[in-house]
């Protein structure tokens, strides 16, 4: 991206790439999709020709740290990234990264901020702030009602009130994936729908090509032969997955050969309850729980998928949807799920409530009627390439930068 050379304000440069610097509490893999949204914004915008570099801490989740070279640039995962120390093992907190952020964003044309309730949050809009660096925010879905009520629910309130709301109001524009993230964030705050906005959904790479079913079935032998129905997500209340496991006991009464793949990880108090509900619907032998998956593991999934689904009660976008939906799986999502707004017609996804027999008749629907299963899995797959795509996205994320570092807005 280059801006043309201008007279005495920011953001007039010569000819040159823009430097985006963008900062986010942790990379590790195992917050799931934060994480890869982060790698997925960063790819499309070097295939943009935008120059970045990541912030973070080494947070590896619970008490780990990531094996990494602390407080100097170093190419991870085929961009840019500099490491600090986190300060305190319980909380994502770097006093590393304050300091290096108040000396060294003005080196930067526009700062993107990933997250809100978040100390790198914090200390990143403040040092933007400072040295008169345009910065937008992304909240990553956590202004929403769900959220805000059945996680510490006062805790947040009081932050929203006096640390977040400050942070977006200095923000050049706020950055949500999907509309309905935008009209949700508006309802909890009315200031906040005269804040700038863009709407640009998380790009995704997914292709059917990308995985197979046979690695996938050597590595869980008890998938061979069965129609598997794919769960893939952090294993976390807000996914609806005690409303899965319900639907899942109706659909075994007439899909008797159907799998229920858990892939994904969580609390391990929250997993076992799930467990222990499976074992009470008579379900427990026919549900695969494979953990945390890495990259290659998630792509043969999805190639042996039956269908998808995805039965959220809360989704700012729904990474995991986008990929499957990419790879050419079906799927079926809940209403909960905000990238359904991009799905316009009824033939590429199947959008239920929240509730587990409206999920289990569009599973037994999909796994009943191949014909169905298929038209989904193509329109989807088109869709989610001309709206998910890198060259898509990078494109909408071009735009929105040039727009601030020429002064013009959103």
């Amino acid at each position: 991206m280059v801006v043309s050379k201008g007279n005495g304000s920011r953001g007039c440069f010569c000819y040159r790439r823009v430097k985006v610097l963008h900062v986010i509490p942790s990379v590790s893999p195992k917050h799931g999709g934060p994480t890869y949204a982060m790698h997925a914004v960063a790819t499309a915008l070097q295939v943009a020709g935008v120059e970045i570099l990541i912030a973070t801490c080494d947070d590896d989740g619970d008490d780990a740290r990531l094996d990494v070279p602390l407080g100097v640039p170093i190419e991870r995962d085929g961009m840019q990234h500099i490491f600090f120390r986190r300060t305190f093992l319980r909380y994502r907190v770097s006093f590393g990264l304050a300091r290096w952020l108040k000396h060294n964003v003005s080196q930067f044309d526009i700062i993107h901020i990933h997250a809100l309730f978040s100390f790198s949050s914090l200390v990143a809009a403040r040092a933007a702030r400072r040295h008169n660096v345009p910065y937008i925010i992304r909240p990553l879905g956590v202004l929403n009602r769900w959220g805000l009520e059945n996680r510490r629910r006062l805790a947040k309130r009081l932050s929203l009130r006096f640390i977040e709301l400050p942070i977006l109001r200095g923000a050049a524009a706020i950055h949500f994936t999907s509309e309905a993230e935008r009209r949700e964030a508006a309802e909890i705050c009315g200031e906040l729908a005269l804040n700038r906005s863009c709407v640009i959904p998380v790009p995704v790479e997914g292709s059917g090509s990308a995985g197979h079913k046979e690695e996938f079935i050597r590595k869980f032998p008890v998938s061979a032969g069965r129609k598997l129905i794919l769960f893939l997500s952090r294993v976390d209340q807000k996914k609806g997955i005690e409303l899965l496991l319900e639907a899942f006991a109706s659909v075994k009464r007439s899909e008797p050969n159907a799998l229920l793949v858990i892939a994904g990880d969580g609390e391990a108090r929250y997993v076992d309850e799930l467990r222990s509900q499976a074992t009470r619907l008579g379900v427990a032998s026919d549900i695969l729980w494979t953990g945390f998956v890495e990259k290659a593991d998630k792509a043969n999934a999805y190639a042996a998928a039956s269908v998808f689904v995805l039965p959220s009660h809360s989704e700012n976008f729904g990474i995991a949807a986008a990929e499957a939906l990419a790879s050419g799986v079906p799927c079926v999502l809940s209403d909960q799920v905000a990238l359904t707004e991009y799905l316009q017609n009824g033939d590429s996804a199947l959008v239920v409530s929240c509730e587990s027999a409206a999920i289990a008749k569009a599973l037994c629907d999909v796994l009943s009627k191949p014909e169905m299963g298929a038209q989904l899995a193509a329109r989807g797959q088109q869709v989610a390439k001309e709206r998910f795509s890198l060259e898509a996205v990078g494109r909408g994320l071009m735009d929105l930068y040039r727009s601030i570092v020429s002064g013009k807005g959103v």
